[in-house]
């Protein structure tokens, strides 16, 4: 009736229609047409014909009203008519009824002569009737026979020659990063300031964000690099720091944290790989990262961006690098970021900031911690906070370094006189290109050097002559001015041309900025190809992105072994994070803070455990106010909303401007909220899990006698999937603990090595599941020989430890070279130890024991990693 209904007022209304008179032509005066051009700069080889193609269209979107007239021709630029190219001029015709968008070409013929020489430039003017010309195309004749685009000569000689050939302002340029906003409404700029780089911050993104078009996007501004000169490409950088997670689309895999726990370093690598190959994708060579920051206090915003809190686990896992840039000449690799240098993740809380910001408006309060001071010795310093760079230079070969916001304190010379990192002369050129030998470039931090005191003007946040100088001094090479790159030139070229910098010193800095564009094969291959887009997100990558989230999950409690949860389980799922992608993947994805709900496409845990378990009976509510029924067991995962940097410092400001969610209070508690559904499920269900999504340790030990199994799920990113692997037992749980887990605040910081170390949860700490619980290592036969008839019991332990223990022991040391053996002897009495700890047999200094036996084990000392997990076993 309904459908019969609309069928008959539909044909009323076209009836009606046909006897209305028709609407007048749209008069020529009410429609204004835009002539653009299909580039901007056409770089192309000499002797080569070079197609314009001029595009009008209409500001209605309606075919033309009026006939339209382009007029083009070749003007007078650097290059010489007659030899360099032939004259010329026309007239394109563009009836009256032409679409908008239509399209007609001219060609520009390029001459041929045997003269090595620099680029020049064919100008080509474009006047209009009847429309209004936006654009002002260039052609351009490229270098050529000049020794620097010999790809067969060696990249030092190339480089050589072409710093030979450069001025002093076209040096500066290639020390000058700006953001792709500055120049994205006037890219010739790029042109104009002879910039070496752009970069695109958190969220700053092409209008339509996908791969194809931040394809378009870069090659866009590629041309304008090519347009000068000496046609150095630009080098685009970009924080893909878990996955591409600016791009709409891209695999978003763990945080670090995430990937620490998994203490897998093959798979670090081959999720470094994956993400290479998603931003190279998109015309991007360049990845701000990994950090290898040692986080020491779980208050700090970036603690999520850690490995973990000892530097071994961190240096264990700069496999990373390796993954992203293997070859750097390789068509799908990006030159990485060892990041922030160094000390960032070991500042001092500042107690005073944070009780200042209370009851203030956000944008009063200051970060209590990010961006702060670390407060140290050198021998300390050396142990914690430079040990993850030595490796990261001499093993595998990092091509750039990030210097932290941060400043650092010599105890040594009395407290109160920070250095910033950013104008620290002695870490940055003497320790870190002398003494370890680091060959590639310094990039600076987000307008970095702003944040060095200026003496004669200690009020200004911006740029000054002083800052300028002493960042560059200090050892720099590159300079992230994502706003002020102009200002930041001339600054610097008054400061080359007093003599306050030495010619010698941006030389050095220009010489490291060439080689690692030329290592990366831009001056052969500078323009990205769409071709590889389908790489972004694709299933590949997300399964490995799914492993990665199965292997982060840590089972820090199991109560009667609850999991895994058998696949026809009737479940009642609650908490805000369970449907809730844009929670579970945290900061640095869409935007720099992050965004809660459905910021990207992937699985939430909720849409995961319907895929793992489609036999399983699911009820979902959010805040768990639907009736339970006959759910028999409760799932509720909990956390916290995306943040990053210092909005996520607890203490420190909410983001006012990000999503409601995300402006609350900042605490390594649960929210009320959170703690109200969990009390509510494990109160009225017989046995309830709980899945903690966050960038850090949540304290809940209030909680813990309500919750039988209770997970570290950290941020896991896209592929929530891999969470239910694990709850439903595709996958057993075998992560471990980055970082400790404090039993209260008042504990925070709290590290392995701690003198009164007694944390709810220890480093390293992580129960295991499996069917058959052998299953971990019945590929090792030295494991099950050891074990022999007696083997374990289903929580782990041993039946036999006095017996058992001696021949693993023996076993370990005879195999100690033999990696997959010694993991899985010590992953037998790990377990044992855990299960002694969990019956309340262990000795007083368990977690102790625990915890140096997984720093031994990363160290390379499987023997006294045996020996202190031994010492818990009862």
């Amino acid at each position: 009736m309904t459908m019969r209904r609309y069928a008959t007022l539909a044909g009323a209304a076209v009836l009606a229609g046909s006897l209305l008179p028709a609407p007048p032509a749209l008069a020529a005066a009410d429609q204004s047409v835009t002539v653009t051009t299909d580039h901007l700069v056409y770089p192309a080889a000499e002797g080569s014909r070079v197609p314009v193609r001029v595009i009008i269209s209409t500001s209605d979107g309606r075919p033309l009203a009026a006939p339209v007239a382009v007029r083009w021709a070749t003007g007078a630029g650097t290059a010489t008519a007659g030899r360099d190219y032939a004259e010329g001029s026309g007239t394109l015709a563009f009836p009256a009824g032409s679409d908008s968008g239509a399209d007609r070409s001219f060609t520009v013929t390029l001459g041929r002569d045997a003269v090595a020489e620099t680029a020049e430039t064919v100008p080509v003017t474009l006047t209009a009737t009847g429309a209004t010309v936006a654009d002002r195309p260039t052609v351009v004749v490229d270098a050529h026979g000049l020794p620097y685009l010999d790809r067969r000569l060696p990249v030092r000689r190339r480089v050589a020659d072409l710093l030979g050939r450069m001025t002093l302002t076209e040096k500066i340029g290639q020390m000058t990063q700006a953001e792709r906003a500055a120049v994205v409404d006037d890219p010739g700029a790029v042109a104009r300031w002879q910039l070496g780089s752009l970069l695109s911050g958190g969220g700053s993104t092409p209008a339509s964000n996908t791969p194809a078009a931040w394809v378009e996007m870069v090659n866009g501004f590629q041309d304008q690099a090519l347009g000068t000169r000496l046609q150095i490409p630009l080098i685009y950088g970009i924080d893909a720091v878990h996955g591409h997670g600016n791009v709409y689309g891209a695999t978003v895999f763990p945080h670090n944290v995430g990937l620490g726990a998994t203490r897998d370093p093959a798979l670090v690598e081959r999720v470094g790989r994956a993400t290479a190959a998603e931003v190279r994708a998109t015309g991007i060579p360049w990845n701000f990262a990994p950090c290898l920051c040692v986080s020491r206090d779980e208050r700090w915003g970036r603690s999520y961006e850690s490995f973990g809190e000892d530097p071994a686990l961190v240096v264990s896992m700069e496999t990373v690098v390796d993954g992203l840039q293997g070859r750097l000449g390789d068509a799908d690799r990006v030159l990485a970021t060892a990041k922030h240098y160094a000390g960032d993740g070991d500042t001092r809380y500042d107690e005073a900031v944070a009780a200042a910001n209370e009851g203030r408006p956000w944008w009063e309060q200051k970060y209590p911690i990010d961006q702060g001071v670390t407060v140290t010795d050198r021998e300390r310093f050396a142990r914690l906070d430079l040990a993850p760079y030595a490796p990261a230079v001499r093993r595998h070969r990092v091509g750039s370094v990030m210097p932290s916001f941060s400043s650092v304190d010599w105890t040594s010379d009395g407290l109160g006189n920070p250095t910033k990192m950013h104008a620290n002369p002695d870490l940055i050129t003497g320790q870190l290109k002398g003494r370890l030998g680091f060959d590639g470039f310094v990039i600076t931090d987000w307008e970095g050097i702003h944040q060095i005191p200026d003496p004669a003007d200690p009020t200004n946040g911006g740029l000054t002559a002083h800052k300028v100088r002493v960042g560059v001094n200090a050892g720099s090479d590159m300079f992230m001015e994502p706003n002020t790159a102009e200002q930041f030139e001339q600054l610097l070229l008054a400061e080359v041309t007093a003599g306050r910098v030495a010619t010698t010193r941006i030389d050095d800095a220009v010489r490291r900025i060439l080689t690692k564009k030329f290592e990366l094969g831009l001056f052969e291959h500078p323009y990205a190809s769409a071709g590889n887009v389908d790489q972004v997100g694709s299933a590949a990558h997300r399964a490995i992105g799914r492993e990665a989230v199965a292997k982060s999950q840590v089972l820090l409690k199991n109560s009667g072994n609850v999991l895994p949860l058998p696949a026809d389980a009737s479940l009642y799922v609650a908490g805000r994070t369970a449907d809730d992608l844009g929670n579970q993947a945290g900061g640095w994805t869409i935007t720099w803070q992050g965004v809660s709900g459905d910021a990207i496409p992937g699985t939430s845990v909720l849409d995961g455990i319907r895929e793992v378990a489609p036999h399983a009976k699911v009820t979902y509510s959010a805040d768990a106010s639907a009736p339970t029924g006959d759910a028999q067991v409760g799932v509720v995962v909990v956390g916290e909303t995306p943040y990053a940097e210092g909005y996520g410092d607890v203490g420190g400001p909410e983001c006012g401007w990000c999503t409601t969610p995300q402006q609350e209070e900042k605490s390594l508690r649960l929210r009320p909220g959170d703690r109200a559904v969990v009390d509510r499920v494990c109160a009225a269900l017989p046995t309830c899990v709980v899945l903690v999504v966050s960038g850090r340790p949540q304290v809940l030990t209030d909680q813990l006698d309500e919750i039988d199994a209770l997970v570290a799920s950290w941020l896991p990113g896209s592929e929530g999937a891999g969470v239910a692997d694990v709850l439903f037992g595709r996958r057993p749980f075998t992560g471990r603990l980055p970082v400790s887990w404090p039993r209260s605040e008042a504990q925070v910081p709290i590290n392995v090595g701690d003198a009164d170390y007694r944390p709810l949860f220890p480093f390293g700490w992580g129960l295991r599941t499996h069917p058959g619980r052998a299953g971990l290592a019945a590929d090792r036969p030295q494991v099950r020989a050891a074990l022999g008839a007696v083997g374990r019991n289903a929580d782990g332990s041993l039946r036999d430890a006095p017996t058992v223990l001696p021949r693993l022991g023996r076993e370990l040391r005879a195999g100690q070279r033999d990696d997959a053996l010694v993991e899985a002897i010590l992953g037998v009495v790990r377990d044992a130890a855990q299960a002694t700890v969990v019956r309340g047999a262990a000795p007083a200094d368990w977690a102790t024991s625990i915890a140096e036996a997984d720093r031994a084990q990363l160290t390379g000392d499987p023997v006294r990693a045996f020996t202190l997990l031994a010492r818990v076993v009862r």
